[in-house]
């Protein structure tokens, strides 16, 4: 079996990641996660049987990676993403013909416990966005990230790659680019709409602007990066919520959740959020489920009996 990014002179792993990149249309940051967990395994050949040729392990040694891996303490779900980027590796093999067995065929994945995100309430998120002040090019920049988040569920890698031409005020939407480098368009409130146009108009104002092209930037008129909205929204969420879990993950959980509950379709989430299948958007629903078991034991005639 051919796969076009083939080129029978150059190493098996840099095939690999040119297939990732090339027709898996996989992002940077996903790609060099994979190139980390083959170069692990890698350097724990070299290391346990002074043999770094991944493509010759047997199941006996990567079984023994996963036992040094929980000895060290490493999460059953990263020790599960490891394996995973080994046997995509693997799959790979088979398909170019580099091996005629893959070692992790038979392999079960480890058990991991259900992370139950709770979202925020819509209750908390009014109140940071009233919190906010809006009368600095940060600030403003800070609450049309918690309104975009909010009220498109867009991911932070997503967020933070936008671009000015993917703004449309005047048909109130943004197309915002997923994984694998898909598209989707995404519409905007009338509020957030409102918010765009404060905050573009502040970003006109900024001294010096290094990005030209990029929609969030830094007062230094440079690209915003992600570690920087992580604390935006941690700062804000942590003077007004109690909850454990604060990230900008947890603000698209709760736009999956607030649209789930309020009756949105299902199919329709899974398009806003840009998810590949319906599996990947039901994990939202359990709040919503639970709003429907309150309705359901309030009104029921049974409960009032």
């Amino acid at each position: 079996m051919y796969i076009g990014v083939v080129k029978p002179n150059r190493m098996p792993l840099q095939n690999f990641i040119d297939y990732l990149l090339l027709e898996k249309k996989y992002s940077p940051n996903t790609i060099v996660a994979y190139q980390k967990d083959l170069e692990a395994f890698r350097s724990f050949l070299l290391s346990d049987y002074s043999d770094a040729q991944i493509s010759q392990a047997n199941y006996s040694q990567i079984r023994s990676w996963i036992v040094q891996l929980v000895d060290s303490n490493i999460s059953n779900r990263t020790i599960n993403r490891k394996l995973s980027s080994l046997n995509s590796y693997y799959k790979f093999l088979l398909k170019t013909e580099s091996i005629k067995i893959n070692p992790l065929a038979k392999h079960k994945a480890l058990k991991v416990s259900k992370k139950i995100q709770i979202p925020f309430s819509e209750v908390e998120i009014s109140n940071v966005l009233k919190s906010i002040p809006t009368n600095t090019f940060e600030g403003l920049r800070d609450k049309l990230i918690v309104e975009l988040f909010y009220s498109t569920g867009m991911r932070r890698i997503e967020l933070v790659q936008l671009q000015l031409e993917a703004v449309d005020l005047s048909q109130g939407q943004i197309k915002v680019v997923g994984k694998r480098n898909k598209e989707r368009i995404i519409p905007l409130l009338p509020s957030v709409i409102l918010t765009f146009q404060a905050y573009l108009s502040a970003r006109l104002n900024l001294e010096t602007i290094r990005d030209p092209h990029v929609l969030f930037l830094t007062k230094k008129g440079t690209k915003i990066y992600e570690m920087l909205v992580y604390r935006i929204i941690t700062g804000y969420f942590d003077t007004i919520s109690t909850k454990v879990k604060k990230s900008p993950h947890i603000l698209r959980h709760s736009f999956a959740t607030h649209l789930l509950s309020n009756g949105a379709d299902l199919n329709a989430v899974k398009e806003l959020l840009g998810h590949s299948s319906l599996a990947a958007t039901q994990v939202y629903t359990h709040n919503s489920v639970a709003e429907l078991k309150k309705v359901y034991e309030k009104s029921h005639p049974r409960t009032l009996s």
